[in-house]
């Protein structure tokens, strides 16, 4: 009998990643689209369905060889039909991702806030893998973040479960977030948020190699404090607080096994990671502390397309 293939789809606001996947989560072809903005993303399930078909046609392969497409889709969805309820880098507002996927390529559909199905890929294939109790934050433009208890997303109400980026950790005189508030993590764990904690120190005039660059990016930020830069030490250890003293609020509610930190910004590593476990550890209930190992993301730009398929086989697959 011919084996069966999963597809997962990561739409992002430059490029759409795609992948066939074995059942037991092996990435067996993978490739990627330009996004299509145009006409306010309009054209997207259609430029989709039309890469899916030609890799099939590329790989000799029939339809009948797929059992449904997952999708990954930044903003809030909604659960019950499958429509994106705002993609602002899209131009998309209750746009019915789910149905029109289905109709351009007669496969059944599952979609997912991106964020989240980064989360399963990581909980199924990559550093969380074995834990049923999970927390993955991605580190990147913004601050994102998957919540997992007993193996499922947390939705919440409305869909809004898993908003990490936007728990406030500055409540007085916070830099403005796109979200409409002020002060949430995302202005200073993000790597815009970086860059800014930075610039403004370098307002003080105290040294620092950042003063060689016109402009400063969160590379150049991380490049500094291994280098041993007061400043953006200083820096560093801003972010590691408010990062560990949000983490520990939502490790407090869930006790999670696992603490996943992917995304760009993540790619400092120890940098990062050792003052973040040191402040995790102090504001954390000890017991939970214990228990959550703080962990780098081990997939990369294959964690949404893995997480993706992963729907495919636990919400499509059964109903077949």
């Amino acid at each position: 009998m011919t084996e069966k293939w999963l597809v997962g789809v990561d739409l992002g606001g430059t490029t759409i990643k795609m992948a066939f996947i074995s059942l037991d989560g092996d990435i067996l072809y993978s490739w990627e689209i330009p996004t299509d903005k145009r006409e306010n993303g309009s054209h997207i399930p259609a430029a989709i369905a039309s890469s899916i078909h030609q890799k099939l046609s590329e790989y000799k392969e029939t339809k009948e060889r797929l059992i449904g497409i997952g999708i990954g889709a930044p903003g809030p969805v909604n659960e019950a039909d499958g429509s994106v309820e705002v993609g602002i880098n899209l131009g998309w507002k209750n746009f019915p991702l789910k149905e029109i996927l289905e109709r351009e390529t007669s496969l059944p559909v599952t979609v997912e806030n991106d964020a989240n199905v980064a989360a399963l890929g990581e909980m199924w294939k990559g550093a969380g893998k074995g834990a049923k109790n999970l927390l993955c934050v991605t580190l990147g433009t913004g601050v994102g973040g998957g919540i997992i208890v007993n193996g499922e997303i947390v939705h919440g109400a409305n869909g809004a479960g898993g908003e990490i980026g936007h728990i406030t950790s500055v409540p007085s005189h916070g830099a403005p977030c796109n979200c409409g508030k002020t002060g949430c993590l995302e202005t200073v764990a993000s790597a815009t948020g970086i860059v800014r904690l930075a610039v403004e120190k370098l307002s003080s005039g105290q040294h620092s190699k950042l003063r060689e660059f016109d402009v400063v990016t969160a590379k150049h930020v991380f490049d500094a404090a291994k280098q041993g830069d007061e400043l953006v030490n200083a820096v560093i250890e801003q972010v590691a607080y408010h990062l560990g003293l949000a983490l520990s609020y939502i490790a407090n509610g869930i006790n999670p096994e696992k603490i996943v930190i992917g995304g760009g910004v993540s790619k400092a590593g120890d940098t990062l990671l050792v003052p973040l476990k040191r402040h995790f550890t102090s504001f954390a209930f000890p017991r939970v502390a214990q228990a959550a190992e703080i962990v780098p993301a081990t997939l990369g730009n294959q964690a949404g397309v893995t997480g993706a398929a992963w729907l495919v086989k636990e919400k499509i697959l059964p109903s077949l």
